[in-house]
């Protein structure tokens, strides 16, 4: 049965929130000992553990046909038309340290397409989210991203690579000429995060790569349905399959589509 998106999205937040509580619980009492290792700078803990199988659980009652992809393998369930796509921790770097900016993530696909999403900020209690022609929204208001004409008047969010740093050299030129040409750029650490301050218009861009699907599947949605773009870094829409996210207002696109150009997809490095 087609699940009707508005109300849907309503239970999703509900059961966010509530799994939000539980993060933000736990992370004041979090302690070192805590930490596990998935591989080279990757790290988790019980909490992200916990976290998804609780929102596997509540999602599961509210689209029963629906399969899973999930960050820490908790359900890898395949379905046939619709898919969860969850992050239980967005930002399990800052929640282990203490830096308080890091987000549950979810959203739901049918078929290929993004057509709901929810990023719940725990720390601000601010949750983004959008379905499918129902545009974005931020704890009841419309949002919409920015109205910035030029590179020159945004402020842009970014992430570090940590792990494969293949592609570094590239990557910092891009960094050195894009902080040369506008207001700022940022690193928060939560891919959801960046994505829905894009929505709301606080990030007139961002971009990144070395991303998995559920770093970005909500945030997606909130930007396209705030009205902004979302690419990959050659300007197409494979930015799931590259892992390279490029998003933006809209107005912006071109100069940066330039910039990362330039540097990431020159093919003498």
């Amino acid at each position: 049965m087609e699940p009707e998106l508005a109300a849907l999205t309503q239970e999703v937040i509900t059961l966010t929130k509530a799994v939000g509580q539980f993060i933000w619980e736990e992370s004041l009492r979090f302690t070192p000992d805590k930490i596990e290792y998935k591989g080279l700078n990757d790290l988790v803990s019980y909490v992200d553990k916990t976290a998804e199988q609780q929102l596997v659980v509540g999602l599961s009652k509210l689209v029963p046909e629906a399969g899973f992809i999930t960050e820490e393998k908790t359900n890898q369930t395949t379905a046939e038309t619709y898919h969860w796509i969850v992050d239980p921790l967005d930002g399990t770097t800052n929640f282990i340290h203490g830096i308080p900016t890091f987000s549950v993530s979810i959203a739901l696909q049918r078929n290929s397409d993004l057509v709901l999403g929810v990023v719940y900020e725990i720390n601000r209690d601010e949750c983004f989210y959008a379905w499918e022609n129902g545009g974005a929204w931020l704890n009841g208001k419309a949002i919409q991203v920015s109205k910035a004409p030029k590179l020159a008047n945004t402020l842009l969010a970014t992430g570090f690579p940590y792990y494969d740093f293949k592609k570094k050299e590239p990557y910092l030129r891009v960094f050195q000429e894009v902080m040369e040409k506008c207001h700022g750029l940022r690193r928060i650490g939560s891919a959801a995060v960046d994505l829905a301050y894009v929505a709301c218009g606080r990030f007139d861009g961002y971009f990144e790569y070395n991303l998995q699907t559920w770093d970005v599947a909500a945030g997606v949605v909130l930007v396209k349905e705030a009205g902004g773009e979302v690419l990959d870094f050659s300007g197409g829409s494979k930015f799931l399959q590259e892992r390279e996210v490029l998003a933006t207002n809209g107005r912006i696109t071109k100069e940066l589509l330039q910039i990362i150009d330039s540097h990431f997809n020159d093919k003498s490095i």
